[in-house]
């Protein structure tokens, strides 16, 4: 990062994002718009999550200073929301695999979504966690659907009908339905076709009740001007538009964790 001046990073808030596609963290100012850095790490895929954190831990002279605030965000499709009345914090385990089968080396971790009224419970791999833990002790860690989830749901309340936003990135697809800000449903796919995204969209929308002509669905995240998804999906449901990005170039859910701030 060339040009930052490390000696005010207390000043400053570090968001670092871990997914299977790659790397990336970010320095930004709360009080200045236009004082933000992202600097991308590529990994490794045949090494573990660990591995590529002490790599990039040791090549980045931006991870080894103090913050005024550290979050993590990690992307993962192993995500469950659940109502806040069920949450019982030492039956988190039990919860997350009714939905998901069982994994070695994995630690379950929780956010709780203060508009939401819900609870994101999410896996991350346990010696990764046991690593970022030790480095930055006063880390928030965030499953990349809480923040989403919370942007979203102050956008809905706006909203007249029913919604969906669907947040798109390399060759996956998260949907997050809602009601006028209550969440009805949140979940990932796996799908890089525009047919098999078209396909997945549409048979929610009809599971869910959504009218054609009155509710509304939102695309943003990895959208590009040649992409078919909008103009197939607008063949289908009268409201269907895109969310253009608040920062060029910054993952979208990392976006939205720094505007919920």
């Amino acid at each position: 990062m060339t040009g930052f001046d490390f000696t005010k990073s207390e000043q400053y808030t570090l968001s670092i994002r871990l997914s299977a596609d790659g790397f990336s963290f970010s320095i930004c100012h709360p009080q200045v718009e236009d004082d933000r850095h992202l600097v991308s790490f590529p990994i490794n895929a045949a090494t573990s999550m660990t591995a590529n954190l002490k790599e990039m831990m040791a090549a980045s002279e931006a991870l080894k200073h103090k913050y005024r605030k550290t979050n993590i965000l990690i992307d993962t499709p192993r995500f469950t929301p659940i109502p806040f009345d069920l949450y019982e914090d030492e039956h988190l385990d039990t919860l997350f695999y009714h939905n998901f089968p069982q994994k070695d080396n994995e630690t379950i971790l929780c956010n709780i979504l203060g508009k939401s009224n819900a609870v994101i419970l999410f896996g991350m791999d346990k010696h990764a966690h046991q690593l970022l833990s030790e480095h930055f002790p006063d880390a928030r860690i965030f499953s990349s659907v809480s923040p989403l989830i919370e942007h979203f749901v102050s956008l809905s309340r706006k909203e007249q009908n029913r919604s969906i936003y669907v947040h798109l990135k390399n060759g996956k697809m998260e949907a997050f339905a809602f009601d006028r800000g209550k969440l009805l449903l949140a979940n990932s796919y796996e799908c890089k076709q525009v047919n098999d995204q078209t396909y997945y969209l549409l048979y929610l929308w009809q599971q869910l009740g959504f009218s054609q002509e009155n509710d509304h669905l939102y695309l943003t995240g990895d959208i590009a001007p040649t992409d078919e998804l909008p103009g197939e999906l607008q063949k289908f449901l009268r409201h269907t538009d895109i969310l253009p990005s608040t920062w060029e170039g910054f993952p979208y859910d990392m976006q939205t964790l720094l505007i919920c701030e």
